[in-house]
Parts: C-alpha cells; structure tokens; sequence
C-alpha cells in the first residue's frame, strides 16, 4: 500500500494493491463519519492520523459527539497518533437506545474496539468518557496500553458520590424524550447542584 499526501487537496490518497484510490482528511473538521457494527447495533465514528501502529482512542463526555470535539487538539493528536473518536449508543449517528449506566458504556466500548480488530488501543477520556475509560481498563486490561484521563473525578473525590444520583434522573429524562444529543447541565438544572 503506498500512501501520498497532496498539500493542495488536504487528503490522504491511498492506493491498495488494486490500484484503487481512496481518501482520508486530514484536518478532523474534514473528516467523515463511519460505521463499524458491534454489540448488536452500528456505531459511529470519524478516523484521522497516520494507519498503523496503536491507535488512540477518543472517549467524550455525556451526550457528546464526534463534532464537540474541538478540531485543533484532534488535529494536533493525529500529526502523530492514529485518532478514533466514536459516538456511544444511542448518541449522534449511533443506533440502539442510550445507555445510562458505565458499565454499559464500557461493555459497548470493548465491543467497539475489537469489532474494529484492534488487540490494544490507548484511551483518553473526558468527562463521562474518563469513567468509561477506567472501566474498559478494569474490565480489559490487556486491550489498553495507555490511559489519559481529563476532566474526570477519581472514584471516592469530593462530591462524585452524589454526581449519580444528580445527573442519572436528567440523563434518563433526556432519553425517554429520544433527545439523540442530549445535554447535561448541571450548572443551571436547580435539583442537580451538588
């Protein structure tokens, strides 16, 4: 396979054995979205970044999709790493109802990653996304190599006992509603300060 990259179209060209060429952006706000089926449904994600080697795998926050993500650290990223970012059931482009608990997500997540047919992946979650990240670790450790968590709360910090118990009713509520990008805000929900 022999891969080319052309300042003027800002893509990647790809030719297989074929002799087919192929496509792949390389600014994250060009790239498109895909679908890998697992866990009995289809899941969406975008891909960026040079093929090969272990991939890094972005988790986001609740009811994020691939475009919150902000181009400019993907992109940043992905001059080095291959960048997956995925939509959880339920969310964005992804089939199947939203699950409302980690340890759903987590199951979803492995699931994701081996349907795609890689033996080890890093992880970088935010938010929500860091709790799923440390769940996919406990429950599968040897599937990830790194782990980068931001944004997230340690079990047993400040405060996390109570983050359930305030943002489940909200989440469930969104669900119920079939809100497919549902948004949790914590800040100006009146029952959901803790």
């Amino acid at each position: 396979m022999t891969i080319m990259h052309t300042r003027r179209s800002r893509a990647l060209q790809t030719i297989d054995s074929t002799g087919r060429v192929s496509q792949s952006a390389t600014s994250y706000a060009r790239a498109q979205n895909n679908h890998v089926w697992a866990a009995g449904t289809t899941f969406a994600y975008r891909e960026l970044g040079p093929r090969g080697g272990i991939p890094l795998i972005l988790l986001n926050n609740w009811g994020a999709v691939p475009d919150n993500l902000d181009p400019r650290i993907v992109d940043g990223l992905a001059r080095k790493h291959r960048i997956i970012a995925i939509d959880y059931r339920g969310i964005g482009l992804s089939g199947g109802r939203a699950p409302v608990t980690v340890d759903e997500m987590a199951r979803d997540t492995i699931a994701l990653i081996r349907a795609m047919g890689f033996s080890q992946v890093d992880l970088l979650g935010f938010s929500l996304g860091g709790s799923v990240a440390q769940d996919v670790a406990l429950k599968a450790p040897d599937l990830v190599r790194r782990l980068i968590l931001t944004g997230t709360g340690p079990a047993g910090g400040r405060g996390i006992d109570r983050v359930g118990a305030k943002s489940s009713p909200l989440m469930i509520e969104d669900i119920a509603a079939g809100d497919r990008y549902p948004t949790l805000d914590l800040e100006h929900h009146e029952s959901a300060h803790l």
